[in-house]
C-alpha cells in the first residue's frame, strides 16, 4: 500500500497564498503544517480577503 505524504505548500499555493515569495526558513515552517493547520490559515485568508477592498495600492498580498 502506497502512503501519499501531504504537501502543505501546494495546498496553500493552490489555495492563492504566495507561498514562493516567502524566504526558505518560512517556506520550511510551512511545509510542516498539518492538513487542519492549512485549513485554518486558508480560513484566515478568505476572512481577511473578505473584508479587503476590492483595489489595493502598491502593498504585496502574502495572505
Amino acid at each position: 500500500m502506497t502512503t501519499v505524504e501531504y504537501d502543505a505548500l501546494a495546498a496553500l499555493r493552490s489555495a492563492g497564498l504566495a507561498v514562493d515569495v516567502l524566504s526558505s526558513a518560512h517556506r520550511e515552517v510551512l511545509a510542516g503544517l498539518s492538513p487542519q493547520e492549512v485549513g485554518v490559515l486558508n480560513d484566515i485568508k478568505n476572512r481577511l480577503d473578505a473584508v479587503e477592498p476590492d483595489v489595493v495600492g502598491q502593498e504585496v498580498k502574502l495572505l
